[in-house]
């Protein structure tokens, strides 16, 4: 089954919106082995989008679009797949019914124009949308299929599990494709490549390496007639890559290095607390951001001045004698972030990320230090680049420094 997605909305076509949807979708279909094609988008235009459904329709096997179900003049979908069909749209009572109750159960008023969204054509099968009030469309005709789904993110993506998906299930009987992505870190892209070059000249499964902001990934995929089967095929792959790259594996698939860390230092029943200087506090966002309740993290010094500094207890003659870039302020920093969150690891930024130098020190000049009743480390890194660039490659290295220190800890 080939596979076409058309995103619409003016929104995308100006850069109002990134384009997630498709993303999304694109790795969805290859779990139910179909083939995907093209990619388009289009604004809220009826003749144009008329004109993208009908090349879609013409050579693909499944059109596959997100947006344009609202209420509002500009929301065309429906209009445009009734011109594709040469249909008329025509109210359908029950899911006005439902569009009204909907409304009545919020205490709300439905304004006129929302009517739209309870029609349907003759090719139609109207799809539940119980997070919106835009029910999609599966338009079936001449060995062709239509689906078209809300824009918003989280109607999409419910609709899509729920209903369309499992109705797709049915219908694909072509090999699935997974995947498996592996995560590495401290070791540069083609150096991995070199370690695994043995792995590369397999065709299935095959194994695609890429540079990413958390370190280097490894993705294999394999197509078979089954996701066990698939699985498996992948598993051999992956136990020879682990095998190789030891601890520089650091998680899989949707894992984050944060919550990594996380578990090892809720297995090890250990406490973080950090100290950031000219970072903006990056590396404590990431903590943040990342895990709902990190109880495993104390807190931060967040300082951006070396009164501040001083005054949470970094030793004010180690800033005099080595400045505040530097891996003895770096240490101290740790040092006093431990001691005065009572944490039992402590772990610091300094550096500069411009858009100047710093006493003397380079743009991308970063140093990171831990510190634990019986360990002290920091290194230097040099990393060229933007400020959010430099702070995001420290953070990173901050935390894949803290989980060796972790892994081996003497």
């Amino acid at each position: 089954m080939k596979a076409e997605i058309i995103s619409i909305g003016t929104e995308l076509l100006l850069g109002d919106l990134t384009d997630t949807n498709a993303s999304y979708l694109a790795g969805q279909l290859p779990l139910l082995g179909i083939d995907l094609y093209w990619i388009s988008q289009v604004g809220d235009n009826q003749n144009r989008l008329v004109e993208t459904l009908k090349r879609a329709w013409q050579r693909s096997d499944l059109v596959l679009t997100t947006g344009g179900l609202g209420p509002t003049e500009d929301d065309l979908t429906r209009e445009a797949i009734a011109e594709l069909m040469g249909e008329e749209p025509q109210v359908s009572p029950l899911l006005e019914h439902n569009l009204r109750e909907r409304f009545a159960r919020r205490n709300l008023t439905m304004a006129a124009n929302n009517i739209k969204q309870a029609t349907v054509i003759p090719s139609a099968q109207a799809i539940t949308n119980p997070r919106g009030t835009a029910p999609g469309w599966w338009v079936e005709k001449d060995g062709h299929i239509i689906v078209a789904m809300p824009g918003p993110p989280a109607e999409m993506h419910n609709m899509w599990q729920t209903e369309v998906m499992p109705k797709l299930q049915q219908k694909s009987t072509g090999a699935i494709i997974f995947s498996r992505t592996l995560k590495v870190y401290g070791i540069p892209e083609g150096t991995v490549e070199e370690m695994v070059s043995s792995l590369l000249s397999s065709t299935n499964p095959t194994l695609g390496i890429y540079a990413k902001a958390d370190g280097i990934h490894l993705r294999f995929t394999a197509k078979a007639k089954s996701q066990h089967q698939a699985e498996e095929m992948i598993a051999q792959s992956e136990t020879k890559a682990r095998s190789i790259l030891g601890d520089s594996v650091w998680g899989k698939d949707n894992d984050t290095l944060v919550e990594a860390i996380g578990n090892l230092l809720v297995d090890k029943g250990l406490s973080l607390a950090a100290a950031e200087y000219s970072t903006g506090g990056l590396l404590t966002t990431s903590i943040t951001d990342f895990l709902n309740s990190p109880t495993f993290f104390k807190g931060a010094l967040i300082v951006n001045s070396n009164e501040a500094l001083i005054n949470y207890g970094v030793d004010a003659q180690t800033i005099n004698d080595y400045g505040v870039i530097s891996p003895e302020a770096a240490q101290a920093m740790a040092e006093a972030a431990r001691l005065r969150m009572e944490a039992d690891i402590g772990i610091s930024i300094t550096g500069v990320v411009g858009p100047n130098e710093v006493e003397g020190k380079p743009v991308g000049t970063m140093y990171i230090s831990l510190d634990s009743d019986n360990h002290k480390n920091t290194i230097a890194g040099l990393y060229p680049g933007d400020r959010f660039r430099i702070r995001r490659w420290a953070a990173t290295a901050a935390l894949f420094r803290l989980r060796q220190m972790l892994l081996n800890p003497d």
